[in-house]
């Protein structure tokens, strides 16, 4: 998925191990919740939810909201809607859970698909820390 998004290799790697670390925690404690999609013995999809513990405000009253994250489809199974398939599914699993704010980030390529499910852009922005920054 990142690779296709242009993402350097090396990091990927380093990034891998604790990524599994970070995802068996998080399925076991219940702050992630994944959903694949297989054909064969393969995965061939894939999408999860991490619930967020924020406070109230005036957009949600709540104190969960769902970020989808690690949508994917590989390559050869691209064209046949398995990433509205399983963003619907999350979904159903948002309203399920009564949470009502979803966020996620989109690549260029999976943008029009979320526009069609109702999500809209907003204005978040980011900042990258690194152990040179000034303090």
């Amino acid at each position: 998925m990142f690779l296709d998004m242009g993402a350097e290799t090396v990091k990927l790697r380093r990034a891998h191990a604790a990524s599994l670390i970070w995802h068996r925690r998080s399925l076991d404690n219940g702050t992630y919740t994944g959903f694949l999609v297989e054909h064969g013995n393969p995965v061939v999809a894939s999408a999860g939810v991490l619930w967020q513990d924020l406070p109230p405000s005036a957009l949600s009253e709540g104190p969960v909201r769902a970020y989808i994250l690690n949508v994917y489809v590989s390559p050869e199974h691209r064209g046949r809607a398995l990433a509205r398939h399983l963003v619907d599914v999350a979904l159903q699993e948002c309203r399920r859970r009564g949470v009502t704010v979803v966020t996620l980030h989109a690549s260029g390529a999976g943008r029009p698909t979320y526009a069609r499910l109702g999500f809209q852009p907003t204005e978040e922005m980011r900042l990258i820390l690194t152990a040179d920054d000034p303090s």
